[in-house]
């Protein structure tokens, strides 16, 4: 490659995937970046950790040149400032735009696809965020002692304060939606259209569904809490498990968990289920359409599955992470532990008990017709595959039991010294 004088140190980095390679280096006093050995323009200094990759490859960086700061995007520099913020800018998921934050004396402002936007008394760290398209943009920016959110470069209306976790994007990108408050009041705006206010907004909201089109929060007023959806509040409750909140994947429904007095619960579409000592949290899982929802419930000591709001026979522990409905529907399954022995219950069917069952390794056929997991069993390893043992072997490779799309059931095992692949 091309001889300088210096290679800093620590500044040789690929990007992501390996294609791309990048360093700094030293020159007659100057500094430059070299980029898949083409030497970008000299500068008095590259800003330490600013260097990043879009994800298609294209690169970005800060240099500083007599007292100014610019960013240069693919070996061409932008407008000077006297600052740039957040340290590195940032890529649309698709790589195609690029935006970042510039300070000019006391104003700052954002620079999107190189056209500076207005000026501002801040630009809140770490707002600047790009739709999952790409295709719009979005900020949050002060003025005076007022807040606003700014979306394509245009500013809407101040607030007193907005909440920490904003905005969020709809996945199309065409709703923006986040919380603000005005006096002693909070809402949730969605597209700069204002919500009805209330004492309080919980946190990790608002949450928008897949599709965009509903819109789901926690509010609290006086000592009532519950969640509005589609601004409509659901029952009151002592409590919401924050986090809980959640969309089914076809929209059509919502559910969350609650607390009522020393117990908890499930509310699907606004209606509250069986109350338990305790919910598992993180096990509240919709089939892939929409129309089925289970979760995992705790009841003096003892675990079971709630399918449909049905409690199932319980067990000394239900897997974390192992429940799972097929990809119909129409069948769900989840791994359990009875004293010792672990076994895969199936449609609320116990299988064969063993000594473990492989983590993540529970999978259904395309049509849900067949199911398979891997499992241990006095030291052999095995794939159970319909309920069935198969045969034992010393191993059975990472990634366990896969179905192939004719149903056809495929896993590599190990014994001895050879290695099989084991079709069913």
């Amino acid at each position: 490659g091309p001889v300088y004088d210096t290679i800093l140190q620590g500044s040789m980095v690929f990007n992501p995937d390996g294609r791309h390679f990048a360093y700094a280096a030293g020159k007659a006093g100057k500094q430059l970046l070299v980029v898949d050995g083409r030497p970008g323009p000299e500068c008095d200094g590259i800003v330490e950790g600013s260097l990043t990759f879009s994800p298609d490859g294209r690169v970005a960086y800060e240099v500083r040149s007599r007292n100014k700061q610019q960013v240069v995007i693919d070996g061409q520099p932008g407008p000077a400032y006297d600052a740039i913020l957040d340290v590195t800018p940032v890529f649309s998921p698709d790589g195609g735009r690029f935006a970042y934050g510039a300070a000019n004396g006391d104003s700052q402002l954002v620079v999107i696809d190189g056209k500076p936007g207005p000026e501002y008394d801040n630009v809140l760290h770490g707002s600047l965020t790009f739709s999952r398209s790409g295709g719009h943009v979005v900020y949050v920016a002060r003025k005076g002692s007022k807040q606003l959110v700014v979306v394509d470069g245009q500013p809407g209306p101040e607030y007193d304060g907005l909440g920490e976790d904003n905005p969020v994007f709809s996945p199309d990108g065409g709703r923006v939606a986040y919380v603000a408050g005005m006096g002693d009041k909070w809402f949730v705006a969605v597209n700069r259209e204002p919500g009805p206010a209330f004492d309080e907004i919980g946190e990790d909201c608002p949450l928008l569904s897949p599709d965009g089109t509903r819109l789901g929060y926690v509010a609290r007023q006086g000592s009532r809490q519950f969640v509005v959806v589609d601004g409509q509040p659901g029952p009151d409750l002592d409590g919401i498990i924050e986090g809980s909140l959640v969309f089914s994947p076809d929209s059509r429904h919502v559910a969350y968990m609650a607390q009522r007095g020393n117990k908890e619960l499930v509310v699907i579409d606004g209606q509250p289920g069986p109350e338990f000592d305790e919910i598992g949290e993180g096990n509240l899982v919709f089939s892939a359409d929409g129309k089925r929802v289970a979760y995992v419930a705790r009841n003096g000591g003892k675990e079971l599955v709630v399918i449909d709001g049905r409690p199932g026979p319980e067990y000394d522990e239900v897997g974390e992470g192992s429940l799972v409905f097929s990809p119909d529907g129409g069948r769900v399954a989840y791994v359990a532990r009875q004293g010792k022995q672990h076994l895969v219950v199936v449609d609320g069917e116990p299988g064969p008990a063993c000594e473990k069952v492989d983590e993540g390794s529970l999978v259904f056929s395309s049509d849900g017709r067949r199911f398979a997991y891997a499992a241990q069993k006095s030291s052999k390893r095995l794939v159970v595959a319909d309920g069935r043992p198969g045969p034992e072997f010393d191993g059975i490779a990472q990634g366990g039991p896969t179905f192939r799309p004719d149903g056809t059931l495929e896993y590599l095992a190990s014994r001895l010294d050879s290695l099989f692949r084991v079709k069913q």
